[in-house]
């Protein structure tokens, strides 16, 4: 089976690819080892955030942001993507001081996206806080959306454009003849002229057959969500200096993240919680919100996600083969960037250039020596 592109992992960055490489005219095939959105692309927490990204990111995340306000109309789908501001809680003041050293690094940079709030505004937006937190930080424009909801909505818009989707297809091989890849899974061999690699945890098995090494580490962030509560926090939530990520959704529900991390099997598909590690992030929201003592947590789960050294992704060209791309190990903050990521990859692959720059997440970052 031939297309002019093939993209390997079925994630968002990897359908949103699809999509744009599509209405841009190029065939493409999608190979999925397991089910599109199965893995960290489906069961994230669902943070769509400008504020507190690494200063690399801020312009791929901003024009993001942008996307996001029209995806649903876009991708003529629902994406539950609900525009409600993200709130990073200052527990004492030397969140404060963190947060001042913030907002001067981010305006000397041309950021003023991030508008630190008083004790007094932050009661204002989040009457149930806890007494005792004296400020924070928000942006505006960040909010949250439904994961699975969102990379089905680029999978569908990419398939009535003509990608093949095919799902149930590991990658076993990976081979350059010419100027042709040929990628093999169990039952079947594909051919492209041009080859992107999205496959998340899985990543670096996939580098090594490109011809590219990364030093890629997977693991288990968790995630939990209680029964329907009262109405009590319209934004989005986090912490300057601990593990809190918080939403209350629109029925009454409440989910709780973080960042801690749970057992991964990569090798089995698996992974398993580490109770110990969610009774922290309940102690937390806790802390921080009092009302949530009367909360009763109704599921508990984990997904597989790719993690770089210094928690930036990989976006850009091999270094090693022509004709090659990588979108991977977004470090448990991915999910927001995938609009722009499929575009700055259809740029990359049809073009050779990005309006981006890339060159912070190049895939040899580790192996180039600092002089």
């Amino acid at each position: 089976m031939n297309a002019d592109v093939i993209i390997i992992g079925g994630g968002i960055q990897g359908c949103a690819t699809a999509y744009e490489l599509a209405k841009k005219g190029a065939s493409v095939i999608v190979l999925e080892k397991d089910r599109v959105s199965q893995h960290a692309s489906g069961v994230n927490a669902g943070g769509v955030r400008v504020l507190g990204r690494h200063v690399a990111e801020v312009e791929l995340s901003k024009a993001s942001m942008d996307l996001w306000q029209g995806l649903d109309d876009e991708l003529e789908a629902d994406t539950g993507f609900r525009c409600r501001s993200l709130i990073n809680i200052a527990a004492d003041e030397q969140d404060i001081e963190t947060l001042l050293k913030r907002q001067e690094q981010m305006h000397s940079l041309g950021h003023y996206h991030e508008k630190m709030i008083d004790q007094q505004e932050l009661r204002e937006r989040l009457p149930y806080v806890s007494p005792g937190c004296v400020g924070g930080v928000v942006s505006e424009s960040d909010g949250y959306a439904i994961p699975y909801k969102s990379t089905l909505a680029f999978r569908n818009a990419a398939a009535r454009l003509g990608v093949r989707f095919i799902e149930g297809a590991e990658v076993k091989q990976i081979r350059r003849i010419g100027t042709t890849w040929l990628v093999e899974t169990p039952s079947q061999q594909y051919e492209a002229l041009k080859l992107v690699n999205c496959s998340g945890a899985w990543a670096d098995k996939v580098s090594v057959m490109i011809g590219d090494n990364v030093p890629l580490t997977h693991s288990a962030p968790m995630l939990m969500i209680t029964s329907r509560m009262p109405h009590f926090a319209t934004p989005v939530v986090g912490a300057v200096s601990r593990p809190l990520s918080f939403k209350q959704f629109e029925n009454g529900t409440v989910l709780i993240g973080g960042g801690a991390k749970g057992f991964a099997d990569r090798d089995h598909n698996r992974t398993r919680l580490d109770y110990s590690k969610l009774a922290v992030g309940a102690k937390n929201a806790i802390e921080f919100f009092p009302i949530m003592r009367t909360a009763s947590v109704n599921r508990m789960w984990s997904g597989l996600e790719a993690y770089m050294p210094d928690n930036l992704p990989v976006i850009g060209e091999s270094v090693r083969s022509e004709n090659a791309f990588h979108a991977f190990g977004f470090s448990a903050h991915g999910f927001q960037m995938g609009p722009i990521i499929g575009k700055v990859m259809a740029d990359l692959v049809l073009t050779g250039k990005s309006g981006f720059d890339l060159s912070a997440f190049r895939i040899d970052r580790f192996e180039r020596k600092v002089l």
